[in-house]
């Protein structure tokens, strides 16, 4: 009797399942009780620049979403500015609900950083696309930063330490 949201991801960690493996995944977990689906953009495909394929792809697992909220990870750090900026344009073609910047799989990650979160904004301008920044938000200062750079959304595993006020 809460109203926390349950979220599976599928795809992870990397993207590369099939499209059909990807909308399986998540008519299963949607079956099974999740809220929103994440799925972790084909980096393979948008690397090689496929951009239709990765299209089709985030198309197709929102449709097996329906109604639930879909946000795509894009994984920011193996992208650049342009890139960054044609993965929101995709996604927003696709009718994908939200962009995130990672996973927090990859080793080393530097996750969100603000300069990424203001890049997928400003490619997001006239879209209903939101920003969700995800990696690496450790401190109330950083969240806050996500925030102001354009996030109405964070994924920190350091919520309960951002969130006490300390005098």
């Amino acid at each position: 009797n809460t109203n926390i949201k349950l979220i599976s991801v599928v795809g992870f960690p990397l993207g590369a399942c099939t499209t059909k493996t990807k909308s399986f995944e998540a008519k299963e977990a949607i079956e099974n009780g999740a809220d929103e689906i994440d799925m972790v953009m084909n980096l393979n495909w948008f690397k090689s620049q496929l951009y239709d394929l990765v299209q089709k792809d985030i198309e197709e697992v929102k449709k097996a979403c329906g109604e639930k909220i879909l946000k795509v990870i894009l994984e920011t750090d193996f992208l650049n500015k342009k890139e960054i900026e044609k993965a929101c344009e995709i996604c927003a073609k696709a009718n994908a609900n939200f962009v995130k910047t990672s996973t927090g799989f990859v080793k080393n990650s530097i996750g969100a950083v603000a300069k990424n979160i203001e890049i997928m904004k400003k490619a997001l301008e006239g879209s209903a696309l939101q920003v969700k920044a995800s990696g690496g938000i450790k401190t109330k200062e950083q969240a806050l930063q996500m925030l102001k750079s354009g996030a109405s959304r964070l994924g920190t595993s350091s919520s309960v330490e951002i969130c006490q006020y300390n005098n």
